[in-house]
């Protein structure tokens, strides 16, 4: 069965770090990727790579602050996330799709989805 885990979210404040990791199962994925959601908000698109991880796509709100990183090995995908400010606040959602979309940010593209992990940056 398709299963995708997410761990590492918690609190931090602002300027601080934390790593997500998202740990897949029952297939490889060709792309995978990160969303996140505030209270009150649309789900919104954070980052994406490819298997290879030689194609990225990042969110302007989060360049320079957050890198995206794979272990097919394992088939985990990380979120490092540095400088961290209190508009970081959401639930991220790793995601997963079986198509190349890198490119395409929408939710509505990708096929699975991990349960979320909650992150609070405090100031």
């Amino acid at each position: 069965q398709v299963q995708l885990v997410e761990s590492g979210g918690g609190l931090v404040q602002a300027g601080g770090s934390l790593r997500l990791s998202c740990a897949a199962s029952g297939r490889t994925f060709r792309s995978m990727g990160w969303f996140r959601q505030a209270p009150g908000k649309e789900r919104e698109f954070v980052v994406a790579i490819s298997w290879s991880g030689s194609t990225t796509n990042y969110a302007d709100s989060v360049k320079g602050r957050f890198t995206i990183s794979r272990d097919n090995a394992k088939n985990t995908v990380y979120l490092q996330m540095n400088s961290l400010k209190p508009e970081d606040t959401a639930v991220y959602y790793c995601a997963a799709s079986i198509a190349l979309t890198v490119g395409y940010p929408g939710p509505a593209r990708y096929d699975y989805w991990g349960q979320g992990t909650q992150v609070t940056v405090s100031s």
